[in-house]
């Protein structure tokens, strides 16, 4: 499916190339949205909202190539006004880390690790890595310069990398401080 194609016509009013487009980023989308808020249902309510925020204003979207890009934006967006209004702080014990949730199980060191960066830090690697955009886009995605997101990807290596080590020294696991 191409997805510039798909835009055009929903932009146009096939409601079908919307939901077949909002199909196949919307794991990602759920994915980032998890990173964000690391609750199940708050991620669920991120989602809908984006989904349904960018159908309202899909007449907007420019350039039908960026249509990810855009729609990470949203839903990164969307996600931290429901941080933000959440009054309360997420105990541990109610989060529960999904192994499959960036794919791969014995990766599961590295993710409790991108999981402990600050938030700034933490997207631009989960853009980086997890979703293969480049730095353009993640600037794009993001709202901040190019060499911003240099600067927090240089940081948040630097950091997974001095985390990595450490918990290889004392043969323990990274566990997550939420």
């Amino acid at each position: 499916m191409n997805i510039e194609s798909e835009v055009k016509k929903a932009q146009h009013g096939d409601r079908q190339a919307f939901v077949n487009i909002i199909r196949k980023v919307e794991n990602e989308l759920y994915g980032m949205a998890r990173s964000i808020l690391r609750n199940e249902q708050d991620s669920a309510d991120a989602l809908q909202e984006a989904i349904l925020k960018a159908y309202k204003s899909l007449g907007t979207l420019r350039d039908g190539s960026l249509f990810k890009t855009w729609m990470y934006r949203i839903i990164i967006n969307e996600s931290k006004k429901i941080a933000k209004k959440r009054s309360r702080s997420v105990a541990v014990s109610e989060f529960s880390y999904q192994v499959g949730f960036y794919g791969e199980y014995e990766n599961i060191e590295l993710h409790e690790a991108v999981d402990q960066l600050e938030e700034p830090m933490r997207l631009v690697i989960i853009l980086r890595y997890f979703y293969d955009l480049n730095i353009k886009e993640i600037s794009k995605t993001l709202g901040i310069s190019e060499s911003l997101v240099k600067t927090r990807l240089y940081r948040a290596r630097k950091s997974l990398l001095r985390m990595l080590s450490n918990s290889g020294e004392r043969g323990t696991p990274i566990h997550g401080r939420y």
